[in-house]
């Protein structure tokens, strides 16, 4: 069994997280759409840019302080939305909200979490930010933004990208169901868990409180039944404006991915958008998010605020998104794999060292403040930046992959 002190990169997590899960809700995490080729060019398009240090500069006091989406935060994270994050280990949401306050980041509340809008607000003191699943019916949608201004949240975040759910074939080739049920396909991945399963039964299972279901209970065995009858697949730019005139505070659009949503999105007055694929669980053959973020940087940047979620798992992998102009990076894989491994104590630790290799990054490129952070900092892998070669052409095209070819 891993030791939490054993853990030195997330990487080291998702080990743990394998080792202490049944297989079934191992690979739900874990796992993305159809051949998982988004999920994987999310990490590993990271690798084509290079980062250019700038050296002989005061780096004593490094500020990573940063306010995104009316949010002030000690450095620039976001921890993503999760459904259902009590399957993976009793301490849930309650636990993630309370690290992401203490280490100074926002932590956002998915509509299918299984703990209430008004418990998170009640427990815990940091940023809170709201994502909203929206419904066919305007009703339940604002009875949902009416409970969060009642209870204090910062800020909504409506996600775009699942209006047809993503085809996740691990999910069906290792039995998963919700709630959890033992099967030909699962029955001895369970069983080889004791630990999660006593964790499970003593936290007496999971509801969905957010979800305004017909029966009041938010019960998951009506849940797909609701889902299926529910789910809006009609969502248009009046509609989003209107959640926002009713909202009244920082609202964003989670899931775009082209310059022109982004431009639609500024032009309805968003707060800000979250440039992501949903991890790669839901279109496979889509761009990696921070070959992207770049050219909407360009497009948008100086009208709303741009995140970059998807693939992080570096503090290095932050500081390119910032240097390309993302305002912050969002993270959820992360830190479901050191809950799942640890509990809050994983949690804390995941944040802990990616706050630590983001500092760590800052420094090392001469860096006393994110603030200072610009495209003069990056350069696609293989190529020289024109202030080493002589070329007197700026090499911060706004798509820096181009500079690849």
């Amino acid at each position: 069994m891993s030791r939490l002190d054993d853990c030195f990169n997330l990487h080291d997590f998702v080990e743990a997280a394998r080792r202490r899960l049944p297989g079934p809700l191992f690979h739900y995490i874990d796992g993305g759409a159809d051949d998982e080729l988004t999920k994987r060019a999310n990490s590993e398009a990271f690798e084509r840019y290079s980062l250019m240090p700038r050296y002989l500069h005061d780096i004593r006091k490094v500020d990573m302080r940063r306010t995104v989406f009316g949010c002030e935060l000690e450095w620039p994270l976001l921890l993503a939305p999760t459904g259902m994050t009590r399957i993976f280990h009793p301490d849930g949401e309650l636990a993630v909200a309370a690290e992401a306050a203490r280490a100074g980041v926002a932590y956002s509340l998915s509509t299918m979490a299984t703990t209430s809008i008004e418990d998170i607000a009640a427990s815990s003191t940091g940023p809170k930010i709201y994502q909203l699943y929206l419904l066919n019916d305007d009703a339940l949608n604002l009875e949902m933004i009416d409970r969060c201004k009642a209870a204090g949240f910062d800020a909504i975040c409506l996600t775009v990208d699942t209006v047809v759910a993503g085809n996740r074939e691990k999910d069906l080739r290792y039995g998963l169901t919700v709630p959890p049920r033992l099967g030909r396909r699962n029955l001895l991945s369970f069983a080889q868990r004791p630990a999660w399963c006593l964790g499970y039964l003593a936290g007496g299972g999971i509801t969905l409180p957010n979800v305004p279901m017909a029966d009041g209970g938010g019960n998951l065995g009506t849940l797909a039944s609701f889902f299926a009858a529910k789910m809006e697949q009609n969502i248009t730019w009046s509609r989003v404006e209107r959640l926002m005139q009713h909202w009244g505070k920082p609202f964003v659009i989670k899931g775009l991915q082209t310059v022109e949503d982004a431009r639609h999105a500024a032009a309805a007055g968003v707060s800000g958008i979250i440039v992501s694929n949903h991890g790669g669980r839901q279109l496979d053959g889509g761009a990696a998010t921070v070959d992207l973020i770049g050219d909407i940087v360009d497009a948008v940047g100086d009208q709303l605020e741009v995140v970059l979620d998807g693939g992080v798992r570096r503090g290095s992998h932050i500081v390119k998104a910032l240097a390309m102009g993302a305002r912050a990076c969002m993270i959820g894989r992360p830190y479901l794999y050191g809950l799942s491994a640890f509990g809050q104590p994983g949690v804390a630790r995941v944040l802990a060292l990616l706050k630590q290799e983001t500092q760590r990054t800052l420094g090392l490129l001469g860096c006393a403040s994110v603030d200072e952070l610009g495209r003069q900092h990056i350069v696609a892998a293989g190529k020289l930046p024109d202030f080493l070669t002589g070329v007197t052409a700026h090499n911060t095209s706004p798509t820096l992959l181009r500079s690849v070819k």
